[in-house]
């Protein structure tokens, strides 16, 4: 599994926006130079995030865009997997039957790499963007 650079550029979108807090837009053209992010991407990404509801669009002269939910509900975990899609270390810890060995939920290394792939989940599920937004970025 690899944060990509997709992810990194959405972590700085949704933890300027909860800087805003709740409702509180941005325009685009800001969150790209703010960000560091190239404007086709960022609304690239934003079309995502919209679509899982972390993030809200607005419309118009004065639209721009909004986190839908408080910081604290919005972790590192839920940013990855709207961006990225599902968090899976290897392909057989996501289908056993995908497993090239054939060995399914029997072999040692499936085994691992699923306590491996639990730990990641758990840690990215720890942190917030409430815990993240009043630090130095």
């Amino acid at each position: 599994m690899n944060i990509n650079q997709e992810s990194d550029y959405a972590f700085r979108i949704v933890l300027m926006l909860s800087k805003e807090g709740v409702d509180n837009k941005l325009d685009a053209k800001f969150l790209s130079e703010k960000g560091s992010i190239p404007l086709r991407f960022l609304l690239k990404l934003t079309r995502k995030l919209t679509q899982v509801g972390i993030v809200r669009s607005y419309r118009g002269v004065n639209g721009g865009y909004a986190i839908t939910r408080e910081p604290k509900d919005i972790t590192l975990k839920d940013v990855v997997e709207a961006i990225q899609g599902p968090i899976i270390i290897n392909r057989c810890t996501y289908d056993k039957k995908a497993c090239s060995a054939n060995k399914g939920s029997h072999c040692s290394i499936h085994k691992a790499l699923c306590n491996i792939q639990n730990t990641m989940i758990n840690e990215l599920t720890k942190v917030t963007f409430e815990d993240l937004k009043n630090n130095p970025w």
